[in-house]
This record gives C-alpha cells, structure tokens and sequence, in this order.
C-alpha cells in the first residue's frame, strides 16, 4: 500500500505546486490516513520542499513507521517529537521554514484561529495559504482496496442488524439495543461502530440522529435503526424501520411505501454524470408528491469512507456531478410528531449501467417487516 500513498501524496503535491505553494501541512485526521495509512493518534504531514515528514507528539501508540529504521523511498519520514505538549502542526511548519519553503498550505477549515496563529509565529517569513478541501476531493473517487473495505463494512452491518431482529424487542430500552448492536459489531471483525447507533421506537422512528434513550420499545411501535461499521478505517451504513407486532396499521403501511419509493428512486439516479442535487430532486419530489414536504430533510445523502459524512452532499443546492466509483447514501425519511416515521438508508457505489448500475453494499430487506 506504500505506493499507493506516495500515488497520493504526488497528486497532492502537483495541486499545492500548481497554486503556488511549495510545502503543505496536512492536520485533518482523515486526510492524514488518507495520505499516509494507519498513523499515530494527532500525527500531522508535512508535504515539504524537500522531504515529507509525518510528525507525531511523543504519546504512547504502536507506529507503523518505526522511528529507529530507514523509512522505504516512498515513505515518509517519522520525527516523534519530544515531549507530550508540543503541537505537530506547528513543528511542521518550523521544519518546513528550516527547509527553505517560501510558502505553507494549510487545512484553514481544520485549524482553529489560535493554531493558526501559532503556525505563522513559528514560521514568520513563510507565506500561509488555505489548501483548502484538496485532499477531501481526492478522496471522493475511492479504490477497489478502498471499496473492497467498505463493502465488509457493509457485510458486518447487515450482519450484527441482521441478528437482532432474530431477537425479542419488546420491552427493551432503545439504549440497551443500540449498545447490543455495537457489541455485535465487534463481535463479527468491525473496529467498532462509523457513528452512534440510532435506534428509535415509537414516536422516535424515524427521527435524525436520534441519540437512544430508556424508552421501551412497545407492540404497534414503529422501529427505526440505523447503525455502521468502521473496518479498517472505512465506514458504511446501513438504516431500516420495522413495525413491532403482529402486523402494521394501515397509515404505517402508507407511510413506509411512500419513504420506500422515494428511496427507490434516489438508488435508481445513481449513474455517472447525474447532477448531486438531481439524486435529490428525484428523491424529494416523491415525499413531495405524497404531502410531506413539510416533514423532508435538508439534505438525502452524502459521500462516506473514511468518515461518515463525507463529499459529495446530495442536497438541492450542491454543485457537481456524480463519477464512478463515488460511494454515497441514500436515506430519505419522514418523521411525524408524535407518531414516529420512516427511514430507510443503503451505502451504495456508483457505477455505469454497462457494469450493472448502482453497487449497493448494504442488503438488509427493505421489507415493511413486523417483528
């Protein structure tokens, strides 16, 4: 994988070149696994004039560059700083002066105003400019090794869901199930959980990012859930809503099939070349058509690997056009006070219809089931 990074890190290099700059400093913790793999917690990279360094606070951590060899060609340099309170970033960009560098680009959206600051106090002479979201950017297009994570990210998911349905519900708290399904998803091979388990009964369901509470999950109840994996730094999720009982009321039905619908048609947009917010129309105007505008979300999917929001946003307003290989969610949803909702989600890649569409990575039914 060493190639594939030193791949990376010279787009990036060209980018930073082109506008001007002749070192840049990478500090988001994504963009730095990113670039480099598994690194120390807090590690930063220096893109420097002469060579790239990763450096790293002096915290305990099992390194995947050992300071006491050679790095590999491709590979940057490891520089363990001395002592536990002393900021990476901030010693990158002093290396980076020491180097010559006339110019530093730095993460401006991952900074905040005093870490900025004290990155041009440690390099007066060096000329700051906002890298911008570059390595975000090129993270958007993902590779079969990175798909190929993702898609046992998936596995696992449908897998630790899966499972609890096979279990009894009622009278649990939505707390103890979500805690249940994370300890199922470590159980099965995942890092851990991409996010807080969602879990969501009664007039929960369907709610956004509901944080689980002691409510218990009682007969007629909607059930919403929605949880991911981490493996091996990447994520993917996976969301569903069942009834609890013997069978659904009619307004459940309805309102499921409608949400079902719209869902349908945001997976069935996803081709190479769509415009982000016309996978959003498609999916809006359905909920649109049935009487829940009022009810719709801002935004009905968004790019996910090595975080769990990643680019492109799928929203009415984005900018942009869909490339192959791009994984994203689609999970629309509609909550009605007091009642509950509906909300379905897959992680789905996109890919041209001669390769046979959209590659859904998530498989869990999409069955109204009563459980």
């Amino acid at each position: 994988m060493s190639e594939v990074y030193a791949a990376r890190r010279a787009r990036l290099r060209d980018q930073c070149t082109a506008a001007g700059s002749a070192a840049a400093v990478v500090s988001r913790p994504a963009n730095v696994r990113y670039l480099c793999g598994e690194v120390p917690p807090g590690a930063v990279l220096l893109l420097g004039p002469v060579q790239d360094v990763l450096v790293a606070a002096d915290v305990p951590f099992t390194s995947p560059l050992p300071s006491s060899l050679p790095p590999r060609p491709e590979e940057p340099r490891l520089l363990v700083l001395p002592g536990a309170d002393r900021d990476p970033a901030v010693a990158a960009a002093d290396l980076a002066a020491a180097d010559g560098a006339d110019s530093l680009a730095v993460e401006e959206h991952d900074l905040t105003v005093a870490r900025h600051r004290a990155l041009g106090a440690a390099a007066p002479r060096v000329r700051l400019a906002d890298l911008g979201r570059a390595v975000e950017q090129l993270r958007i297009v993902k590779d079969d090794e990175e798909i190929a994570c993702m898609r046992i990210a998936g596995e696992l998911a449908d897998q630790a869901l899966g499972e609890l349905l096979e279990s009894i519900l009622v009278g649990r708290t939505e707390r103890h199930l979500a805690l249940e399904l994370e300890r199922r998803l470590v159980d099965h091979g995942a890092d851990g959980p991409a996010f807080p388990t969602v879990v969501a009964a009664g007039p929960h369901a369907g709610r956004p990012g509901h944080l689980p509470t002691d409510r218990r999950v009682e007969e007629g109840d909607f059930l919403t859930i929605c949880l991911g994996a981490d493996y091996r730094g990447y994520r993917c999720q996976v969301g569903r809503t069942f009834v609890v009982g013997p069978s659904p009321a009619d307004w459940q039905v309805e309102l499921y099939d409608v949400v079902f619908a719209a869902q349908r048609a945001g997976r069935e947009a996803l081709l190479p070349g769509r415009a982000y917010r016309d996978v959003d129309r498609v999916t809006r105007q359905v909920l649109d058509a049935a009487g829940y505008k009022d009810a719709l979300e801002p935004c009905t999917g968004h790019g996910v690997g090595l975080e769990i929001r990643e680019d492109p946003r799928l929203t009415p307003s984005a900018m942009g056009k869909l490339d192959a290989c791009v994984p994203v969610t689609v999970e629309p949803g509609v909550h009605l006070p007091g009642r509950g909702g509906v909300r379905i989600d897959d992680t789905l890649v996109v890919r041209p219809e001669a390769d046979g569409g959209p590659e859904l990575l998530t498989i869990t039914t999409k069955e109204l089931l009563a459980l």
